[in-house]
């Protein structure tokens, strides 16, 4: 557990994850994890516990609610930034249409590359390219980072 971690151990311990199976609502490294449940783990890995029980959901939760249920959980133990100013270490947040809440997250791993979990595959790493960029909602950092 590191109380204040750098943006280089958030980003280790996301790489971890790297090749961990898709599994909806899972949390489990090299076992199985969606988007949040690799959140999760690597809060778990930085600073123990979880700040919060997680309700069950289903996969078109943020559709049924229409609330952005997932960045006011994540504004409730990060600190909210700008998404233009994110960087290797944050937490993005991306909506699927401008019209949805947010509800798919991942980690930004260098500028232009971040890691997430999505259906149908393992956690691996993807290009941040203009197709993500334009549905970058929300962005987050993990509490008491430094550089």
């Amino acid at each position: 557990m590191i109380l204040m971690p750098s943006r280089q151990a958030v980003i280790a311990a996301a790489l971890a994850w790297r090749g961990t199976p898709y599994r909806h609502q899972a949390s489990l490294i090299h076992v199985g994890c969606d988007c949040l449940g690799l959140v999760r783990g690597v809060w778990r890995e930085l600073y123990g516990g979880e700040p919060e029980a997680v309700p069950g959901y289903t996969p078109d939760w943020a559709e049924a609610r229409g609330a952005e249920t997932l960045a006011e959980a994540a504004g409730r133990h990060m600190a909210p930034i700008a998404p233009a100013g994110a960087g290797p270490g944050d937490l993005l947040l991306f909506r699927w249409r401008d019209h949805l809440p947010a509800k798919h997250a991942a980690i930004l791993v260098a500028p232009d590359r971040f890691i997430h979990a999505h259906d149908g595959a393992a956690v691996a790493l993807a290009s941040l390219s203009p197709w993500w960029r334009r549905r970058i909602a929300f962005a987050f950092q993990f509490p008491g980072v430094t550089d």
